[in-house]
This record gives structure tokens, C-alpha cells and sequence, in this order.
């Protein structure tokens, strides 16, 4: 059986095995598509067309959760569960096992119960007891750490492989519009000492103390020239570290 290609790709992920993972999060594009690095199709989780909302667990036609619209997945190499942040509609994050897309966990922000009901504007300074669309990222650190973009209330959270909540670290509380959380990644030191996020609104890439969250410093700024983004999306940072590049996208 054929997967449901999206008509809007978003996130990418090549996992422990290879394994290559799309999630799309365009108007009725509610999947996340397993491959194999030669392109051979493995798995869907999720149905287009159809979603459930935030606590929907085996709602898709073969047994895996109705997503909305997912923005990004990692897998687990320790035990192969796949963390998708679920995403564009859904304000949560689900976990499932790598293999069959069945359902393990879910929650949302502070590791609350997701609930779906509008909660209006951001207002900076205000509390944010759920996600704000969209739950943009999601990584898991060597310390067994998930990290996970709340984009538009500027955060990033952090919780226990479990959803026990951690703590949370803040960008530019200010920042309305898309918001400064949009994607992280870590340095390859032992420890993984530093944060690295990309903010597409400020177009700037931020550089925090992954233990204490206190900044470090930032560099970019908008335009479309060289050391200039437009709406930088994703990154990643290469073997070198600090020493090396950070990877970006940008689009527009």
C-alpha cells in the first residue's frame, strides 16, 4: 500500500537506521511518512484529510493517531519512538513507537492534558498554560532531555522522555507575530553545552546555555545578503560545533 504524499512538506529527519521521516503540515496534510534511505515507503502515521485534535491516540484508519498538521519529528535511537511535534493545528507532543506509528504518549505545554480551545492573541508577559500554534520543534539531547519550540509564546520547553515537565527557557519575550522559537539544535561537545535556535521573526540565531538558559549571543540579522536571513527556518549544527557552521534554511 502507497503512502499519502503532503502537498506541503516540512520537517526531516534520518534517524539511527537510516530511515528517513517527512512531516507535512499544509491545509489537510495531517501525516508523518516513514522511508528508507533508497525512498522505499515504510510507514504512515496519521491520515490526510482527517484529525482529531490534541487527544486523539488511534483515530487514522490503521491504528496510528490523527495528527494536525505535524512540523517536525526525532527518533529515540535508545528505544526507537518517534517524538513528532503535532504541530499547525494540534498543540502537543505525541510519541509513538518507530516501527508501527502506534500510539505510547501525548501531552502539551507543562506536561498538561493538550486542550484545543483558542487561547487568543500572545501577550507578552502574559501565562501560557497550553502551546501556541505551532509546536514548531522537537529534539532529544544525550542527557534523555525533549526540547520543544513553542513558537509564538517565544519559549522553549523542556521536559522528561516521559512529559514530565523541566523548565522552560524564553527568547524575545516581545516578539509578537511568528514568534522566536522556531527550531533547535545542540552542540556536538559530550555534554552538549550550548542551544542553538533559529528565530524567523527577528532573523537572528540565538545561542543560550543549554543548562542554565542564560544567553550566550546571537548572530544574523534580516536582509538577503551574505550573514543576512529572511525568515530563517530550520538549523543544524555540524560535527565542528562552535568551531564550525551552523546550517540554516531560509525561505522567501
Amino acid at each position: 500500500m502507497g503512502c499519502e504524499w503532503p502537498t506541503n512538506e516540512h520537517g526531516i529527519f534520518v534517524d539511527h537506521n537510516d530511515n528517513v521521516w517527512i512531516a507535512g503540515n499544509g491545509a489537510g496534510n495531517h501525516q508523518v511518512l516513514k522511508f528508507t534511505r533508497d525512498g522505499t515507503f515504510l510507514l504512515q502515521i496519521g491520515k490526510a484529510g482527517l484529525t482529531g485534535g490534541s487527544n486523539d491516540t488511534a483515530g487514522a484508519p490503521n491504528g496510528t493517531p490523527l495528527l494536525g498538521q505535524p512540523a517536525d519529528i526525532e527518533v529515540d535511537p535508545t528505544n526507537n519512538e518517534a517524538y513528532i511535534a503535532d504541530g499547525y493545528q494540534n498543540k502537543r507532543v505525541l510519541v509513538v513507537d518507530g516501527n508501527t506509528g502506534r500510539y505510547k504518549r501525548h501531552w502539551g505545554a507543562y506536561g498538561n492534558v493538550p486542550n484545543d480551545v483558542n487561547p487568543g492573541p500572545y501577550v507578552p508577559g502574559a501565562p501560557a498554560l497550553q502551546f501556541r500554534n505551532p509546536v514548531h520543534c522537537v529534539r532529544i539531547t544525550n542527557d534523555g532531555l525533549v526540547y520543544v519550540c513553542d513558537r509564538v509564546n517565544n519559549r522553549i520547553q523542556v521536559f522528561n522522555k516521559n512529559g514530565t515537565y523541566v523548565k522552560e527557557m524564553f527568547l524575545d519575550r516581545a516578539t509578537l507575530g511568528n514568534g522566536s522559537a522556531w527550531d533547535v539544535d545542540v552542540s556536538p561537545d559530550q555534554r552538549q553545552r550550548w542551544l542553538y535556535n533559529a528565530d524567523g521573526e527577528n532573523n537572528k540565531i540565538w545561542i543560550l546555555e543549554r543548562f542554565s538558559g542564560l544567553f550566550g549571543d546571537t548572530f544574523g540579522r534580516n536582509g538577503r545578503y551574505a550573514g543576512q536571513f529572511h525568515w530563517v527556518h530550520n538549523l543544524a549544527v555540524d560535527s565542528e560545533g562552535p568551531r564550525g557552521l551552523v546550517h540554516t534554511e531560509r525561505l522567501g
